[in-house]
């Protein structure tokens, strides 16, 4: 009887969130509940252009409030199950540190480009409509698993997409439902900005613990990665000068102050080939998770099936 009463103990894929996460999502959850409460709230929590002025927290709040239910529970299903995957591996100060930058950068560019399009179209709806939400952060996420484990293949419905192409896919499925679906032209600049913002600071800015540089310089993580490979000799030369004032300026200071360069060669860690082994422990750690989720399970729905036999025979 005691077996039959205890229910199976194994670890399940809905399982293993991080308390990070767990916090983060009740935040979306809050926040929600707060606009569908007090309506007017809006006003001071999503990005507004014309009011970010002097009301400049909505910059910080507007990525952390979803107005709509759809919208909260793709956000907090996104963030708990991607967040399992990768505040291991990144930890869990350099993962919140990602949300954070990441949000208030992309706050930044919907805000310069809200203000720039008022100013050449003269439609005063680009000052006044409110944007909000966690769907940039998500967008920054799949850079950071494209980061990862770029080869993985994941199977969309009937079709096999390798990791890699994931944030190139969403950017263009967006851009496409945003000329039939003009809701959802609102969630655009988001979402291209979340890519963007997420492979900027992943590819300049993110501190790596094992080596304490900053940073991914290596080529299969450069921007024209996200793009076919015919376009990348257009491409290649505008991003070389991103490189050149974001990563190259940067690599000469830490030359000079912190000994980067020895000899005329880079420190370990600093190179491309390092860059290319962390992918790879990185995505060896990714796919061992996801084989031990599977398991579990799995393993969790066999005990399942034998303490309903069990009960049957009592």
């Amino acid at each position: 009887m005691d077996a039959v009463a205890r229910p199976p103990q194994s670890r399940s894929f809905f399982s293993g969130f991080t308390r990070l996460c767990k916090g983060l999502a009740l935040v979306l959850v809050a926040g929600h509940s707060l606009l569908q409460l007090f309506p007017f709230a809006v006003s001071y929590l999503a990005l507004i252009p014309a009011r970010t002025i002097p009301f400049a927290w909505n910059l910080i709040t507007a990525g952390y409030t979803e107005q709509t239910l759809p919208g909260v529970a793709i956000s907090v299903v996104g963030l708990l199950f991607i967040g399992k995957l990768l505040e291991p591996i990144w930890g869990a100060k350099e993962f919140f540190k990602f949300i954070v930058v990441v949000n208030f950068l992309i706050s930044i560019c919907i805000f310069v480009t809200a203000i720039s399009l008022y100013y050449i179209t003269t439609q005063e709806s680009y000052l006044y409509t409110p944007v909000s939400g966690f769907h940039g952060i998500l967008s920054g996420f799949l850079v950071g698993i494209k980061q990862l484990m770029p080869d993985h293949e994941l199977s969309l419905f009937l079709l096999k997409i390798r990791v890699k192409w994931i944030p190139t896919l969403l950017a263009v499925v967006s851009v496409a439902v945003s000329f039939f679906v003009p809701v959802s032209a609102s969630y655009l600049p988001t979402v291209l900005f979340g890519i963007y913002m997420g492979w900027l600071y992943l590819r300049y800015f993110q501190k790596r613990p094992e080596t304490g540089l900053k940073g991914d310089p290596s080529d299969e993580f450069s921007f024209s990665s996200f793009f076919p490979q015919f376009m990348r000799p257009i491409l290649d030369p505008i991003a070389s000068l991103f490189d050149k004032m974001l990563c190259g300026k940067r690599l000469h200071t830490l030359s000079e102050s912190s000994g980067l360069v020895l000899g005329g060669n880079l420190l370990p860690g600093s190179d491309p080939i390092d860059a290319s082994r962390r992918r790879e422990r990185g995505a060896r750690a990714l796919e061992q998770r996801l084989e031990a989720e599977k398991l579990a399970a799995a393993d969790g729905k066999k005990d399942g099936e034998s303490h309903g036999d069990a009960s049957e025979s009592v």
